[in-house]
């Protein structure tokens, strides 16, 4: 017989006995183990053992694998750099550009072969060299977009990678315990669950204390289901253990898990079946031909095993008939919005590519028609010609003027200049200790104005040790000798904190330096620290006493703020220790341990007396203050504080079972403010950002750390609340929280203690929700809790704890602190200034340009009769101001500078009236050098005019390159954008800005010397030469002129992207969905709507909401195009009812699925921009909090 590592290599139940056993829940998921014998004996059927775990071996892991799968959910391949190139050439305006060029092309071969004048033959010679430019232009415009695509792309998935190597989770192999990524799980080991965490697999519990799961991701059930071994012991993937602890045996892992299914079956794992896909669909459109009856087709079932044993209810062609719809890429309108309303910047610069993309279309439409009407008049009817092939030649090439009018009004550099900075930004802050998991965060932190930051941990060190003590009457200041302590009570004590901690919470041995390490919950690990200051070993007592005896665990949460433990007591009956916040504690003690060890009653008198000498004093020197108290249930005679019991209590009934405690002792944890954080805080006042701190801490304990941090200052005119004080101030009558009385309260809020996670939630939608400040708040918010969850996913920007956050926090956040430091935020906030900044340096610079070269074509071919800049040339311009400068300007490094002025908040103008004031400055300055060169340059200058000519002449040449000159000195420029006088500042600290400036100078160059037909130019003397140069280094002195004139005077309508976000997120949506290429509406767009979609569309998938963000968030769909992640969704959303109404099963449990949640529905420009939450009746599966980490080790 075959064995593998001293085994037999056939387990004793198969892969498809464990998915069935999977899908039962309750008693029937009882009855279904013990019909496999029981938990004990699936564990020997897997070879694997409940308290030693697996062996761990190489050979082992890898046969568990093969066997079982291994827990990762297989990643779509990347996208090539051939799809992206075509994914570019997909581009409305290009397509315009490339068939008038190749009609273009066409006919001057066409006339070439039939002219008979010299002029004409000479015209024909070289005509289809500006075709051909044309071409060659679009495909560099079309490589560059794809490179930076390509690039962008494989950044996105290093990083996503680090994201999800960030999951580890503990489980124990060879009896230890051991943290292994997510990845690396596989059937038959035995993980550890406690508080916080999100399961990686599927599982049957083993062992459990007071275990509670919150399955709303699968079932879309918001009510915690609890857990345990004799009524529910089926724990699933994808959940989060809201409570309690306890142990599981793996049974299902990746594809075979619940949620592995569900992904299997929303087409996350479809690949091997594309092929058979299509070919299905081929069949169908046949069978559709030959049965010509809508919604009869049925798909064939699918093979591969990826849908073996699918759940019973689903039929076996379920996903066929998803996936091809997913196939077929129909893309919907979201059903509903589960989500934050736009980034800022995302809202602010839709608004403006709106409006440059209708003034652009507007003005490129009326030079065509303006070019086409003087063509007709003076051929037709002036010179009274008729109608000739050449005439079809010249109304071609007037259309490519207006399109190329159209190419450079639009904005399209504007996505990639956001989409640059925002990686950029995000590589340099992984060095900052911020780990970025959704792009727009970065951005929004820098209009960040209010932080509503946690204490331990962020504030403070998050290293707990007890420095004060309060036993039988004694208050000691340093950690008491065991013998000063009577020893029966010395012992109980002892006992009450080895037992009565999580025993996943450990002090290890130093590994460097002389501190020791803690492992688990700090405050465990602090009391535990103790009980080694006195000289005794925690660990033999639980050697002694192993989770499996325990009785009850009442465990921690935000509501108990305490923990229990129930243990079996020698010489019969139970005894329980509680250990909690002091005052939490305290009332539900009725005795407390006197002068050498007396038991006294502990009346309310003495409970003041102790508040008010012992507790209050430790909790103004910033001590947390923790009791610790006992109670004992016992058969036979009771002492006067015990309890007599007959039978077992009702352990359920908590009320009355932790009540009557008798108290052992009180202790003061201290957790020192970190030494960075005051400093850190002041620069974040100084930058005009309120810091708030929310803890769940004693109000004394909360005043001393925010005074030590400096959130609030003597003197000053603040509030400080306990979460009960905050509510009854902010609920009116019937317990409703209102806008108004919230309005009242948080401008003056600095410190809110004893706060609950609804606290917290209530508080950060009450600031972003409020219109009290002029600019509307934008809120920071810190966490580390699984119960902080809400809050973080309300606020702009959530922060989650990387080293003490727990995986459900992490999940809601949108940036990772991977050190826990609150200076960390401070430089986030200096990166996303940053970002903001380096956005609208690069609108100063391009709106200079778009304005200049847009009002010269038109006003040349009113005039003229021809654009002064030629199709190409045009081309040319756009590629430097639009790739070249985006990359040059969006890579400026931040300076502290940026800390020293005000958050812009949410209705600031993207455009301020500096801004404006350069960019119409110089386009004044620019405009006026170009007219005047092109009407009165040819006697200035003394050389033949180029008006009406068509070949190349040296003074639309000199117009062309004075153009480029003004625009590259204006480059310089456009650095600074608050009214700077010093443009060179810092310049040369940016090589890739003078590397790309010096490049394009030296490019320009060979264009105009070589360029000849195919650029129009003609070569320049060096006379002529300097006066360009000239013309352009006048933009530099008359940028110091502009920057005199008071940006008081200018009128604020000059100010553009002003206004609240959701005033125009409607009319977007509305938008969008006309356009829609899928969109199975059949409303056609109109013409002027089709022409700016280009930089709309772009600039709504791309910035933020787009492939950037889907990129990086952990969900497992089409890792490699947004588009396919929002359409397999919208497929399912919009093909639902119609396509699964026979079959009534299927269509719920699809319907479950329609909930990607906050992140996953920001991928989608569609969904994005609408931001009101619906309240949906149906049940959601939620795919987002599914997916996490779990199912995405390589899902990338």
């Amino acid at each position: 017989m075959a064995t593998i590592d001293g085994r037999p290599a056939q387990y004793g139940i198969t892969l498809k006995q464990l998915r069935e056993l999977m899908e039962t829940r309750g008693s029937e998921g009882v009855a279904k183990v013990n019909e496999y014998g029981g938990v004990q004996e699936i564990c020997k059927k897997l070879y694997t053992s409940p308290s030693e775990g697996l062996s761990g071996s190489a050979v082992d892991m890898e046969h568990r694998r093969e066997t079982f799968g291994s827990n990762t959910i297989p990643p779509k391949p990347p996208k090539t750099f051939l799809q992206l190139v075509w994914e570019a050439l997909q581009d409305v305006t290009l397509i315009i550009l490339e068939i008038a060029a190749i009609v273009s092309l066409g006919l001057s071969f066409y006339l070439a072969s039939d002219e008979s004048t010299p002029e004409a033959e000479d015209e024909g010679k070289h005509g289809w060299i500006e075709g051909l430019a044309i071409l060659i232009s679009v495909i560099v415009v079309v490589l560059v977009t794809a490179f930076n695509d390509y690039t962008k792309e494989r950044q996105f998935r290093g990083l996503q990678n680090r994201i999800e190597g960030e999951h580890k989770f503990s489980v124990i192999r060879q009896g230890e315990v051991k943290q292994i990524s997510v990845g690396d799980i596989v059937v038959g080991d035995i993980c550890q669950v406690k508080y916080g965490d999100l399961l990686p697999a599927d599982g049957i519990v083993i062992q459990s204390n007071d275990l509670k799961i919150d399955e709303s991701s699968l079932t879309g059930e918001s009510d915690h289901v609890k857990k345990g071994e004799g009524f529910d012991p089926m724990v699933l993937s994808g959940t989060h253990v809201m409570e309690g602890s306890g142990k599981m045996l793996v049974t299902a892992v990746g594809v075979n898990s619940q949620a592995g299914i569900i992904f299997t079956l929303l087409g996350a794992a479809v690949d091997q079946q594309e092929a058979e896909i299509k070919k299905k669909r081929k069949e169908a459109k046949k069978q559709r031909k030959k049965k010509s009856l809508p919604g009869e087709e049925e798909a064939a079932p699918v093979t591969g095993n990826s849908h073996v044993g699918m759940p019973g209810s689903v039929s076996e062609n379920t996903p066929n008939k998803h996936t091809e719809a997913s196939a077929n890429h129909t893309s919907a309108p979201a059903a509903e919005s589960h989500k934050k309303e736009k980034s800022v910047l995302q809202a602010k610069l839709t608004k403006l590519a709106i409006q440059i993309g209708y003034a652009g279309s507007s003005i490129a439409a009326l030079t065509v028609v303006i070019l086409i009407v003087q063509f007709c008049i003076e051929h037709f009817v002036m010179n009274g010609e008729s109608w000739q092939v050449k005439h079809a030649k010249k109304l071609v090439r007037n259309f490519i003027i207006g399109v190329t009018v159209l190419v450079v009004a639009v904005p399209e550099g504007l996505p990639l200049a956001v989409t640059l900075s925002l990686a950029y930004s995000v590589k340099k802050m992984m060095k900052d200790n911020n780990l970025v998991r959704h792009l727009d965060a970065c951005e929004t932190m820098g209009n960040a104005t209010a932080i509503c930051s946690d204490k331990t941990g962020t504030l403070t060190t998050n290293r707990m040790t007890v420095v004060q003590s309060y036993i039988c009457e004694k208050l000691s200041k340093t950690i008491p000798k065991f013998s000063d302590i009577p020893a029966h009570i010395g012992n109980m004590l002892i006992q009450a904190i080895a037992v009565n901690s999580a025993y996943t919470s450990r002090i290890m041995p130093p590994e460097e330096g002389d501190l020791f390490k803690q492992v688990g919950n700090k405050t465990e690990c602090a009391l535990l620290g103790f009980v080694q200051g006195i000289g005794k070993n925690y660990q033999t007592i639980r050697d002694d006493i192993p989770e499996e005896t325990f009785k009850k665990v009442y465990t921690f949460n935000s509501v108990r703020k305490s923990m229990s433990t129930v243990i079996p007591r020698q010489g019969g009956g139970y005894r329980l220790f509680s250990k909690g916040a002091s005052e939490i504690v305290l009332k539900k003690c009725a005795f407390i341990y006197g002068r050498d060890g007396h038991l006294e009653k502990f009346t309310r008198e003495m409970q003041d007396r102790l508040v008010r000498q012992v507790i209050e004093p430790m909790a103004c020197d910033g001590l947390r203050t923790i009791s610790i108290a006992y109670r004992d249930f016992v058969p036979g005679k009771a002492e006067i504080n015990q309890v007599h019991i007959d039978n077992e209590p009702n352990w359920d009934d908590e009320e009355n079972i932790v009540n009557n405690l008798t108290c052992l002792c009180v202790v003061g944890i201290e957790d020192p403010v970190r030494d960075e954080v005051p400093d850190a805080i002041k620069k974040c006042q100084r930058a005009g950002i309120t810091v708030r701190m929310v803890t769940g801490d004693n109000i004394n304990t909360a005043r001393s750390i925010a005074t030590k941090c400096g959130i609030i200052k003597p003197g000053d005119d603040f509030l400080i609340l306990e979460g009960k004080e905050f509510n009854r101030r902010i609920r009116d009558s019937n317990g409703e929280a209102q806008q108004h009385l919230l309005d009242k309260v948080w401008p003056k809020l600095r410190v809110l203690a004893r706060s609950s996670p609804t606290d917290k939630y209530t508080l950060v939608k009450g600031i972003i929700d409020s219109k009290v400040s002029e600019n509307r708040e934008v809120v920071a918010v810190t966490g580390d809790g699984t119960n902080d969850g809400p809050a973080l996913k309300k606020a702009d920007v959530g922060f989650a704890m990387g080293i003490a956050g727990t995986d459900v926090a992490k999940e809601a956040s949108d940036i990772i602190l991977t050190d826990d430091n609150f200076t960390s935020i401070v430089k986030a906030v200096m990166w996303g200034r940053n970002v903001y900044d380096s956005i609208a340096k690069f609108l100063q610079f391009q709106l200079t340009v778009n304005v200049v070269a847009v009002i010269v074509a038109f006003i040349g071919a009113c005039a003229v009769q021809d654009s002064p800049l030629k199709a190409v040339q045009m081309l040319w311009v756009n590629l430097i101001m639009d790739t070249l400068a985006s990359l040059a300007l969006a890579t400026e490094l931040p300076t502290p500078d940026l800390l020293l002025r005000k958050p812009y908040g949410r209705t600031k103008p993207l455009i301020s009236r500096t801004m404006m004031k350069n960019i119409l400055g110089q386009a004044v300055y620019q405009l006026t050098v170009i007219f005047t060169l092109l009407f009165v340059g040819d006697y200035l200058l003394d050389i033949p005019s180029g008006r009406g000519m068509t070949v190349p002449t040296q003074h639309f040449t000199i117009i062309f390159n004075t153009f480029v000159m003004m625009t590259l000195f204006n480059e310089i420029n456009a650095r600074k954008i608050h009214g700077q006088r010093n443009v060179f500042q810092g310049m040369f600290t940016n090589p890739i800005f003078y590397s790309i400036w010096l490049g394009t100078w030296v490019s320009q160059v060979v264009i105009i010397e070589f360029g000849d037909v195919a650029f129009s130019t003609a070569g320049l003397t060096v006379e002529q030469w300097l006066w360009c140069l000239f013309f352009g280094f006048g933009t530099l002195l008359w940028g110091q002129v502009v920057t005199t004139v008071p940006t008081r005077k200018i009128p604020k309508i000059l100010s553009w992207g002003r206004g609240h976000p959701e005033e125009y997120t409607e009319a977007i949506t509305l938008a969008e969905d006309k356009f829609d290429p899928d969109s199975q509406e059949g409303k056609k767009p109109r013409a002027g709507q089709i022409l700016w979609i280009r930089g709309l569309t772009r600039l709504q998938t791309q910035v933020i909401g787009g492939e950037l963000q889907e990129r990086l968030i952990p969900v497992p769909y089409s890792k490699s195009s947004t588009d396919q992640a929002i359409r397999v969704v919208n497929a399912f959303r919009q093909g639902l009812d119609a396509r699964y109404s026979d079959n009534p099963t299927l269509a719920e449990v699809l319907r479950k699925q329609t909930s990607l949640s906050k992140r996953l529905s920001q991928t989608s420009s569609i969904d994005y921009a609408d931001n009101v939450m619906d309240e949906l009746t149906i049940p959601e599966i939620d795919v987002e909090r599914l997916s996490s980490h779990s199912h995405t080790e390589t899902a990338v």
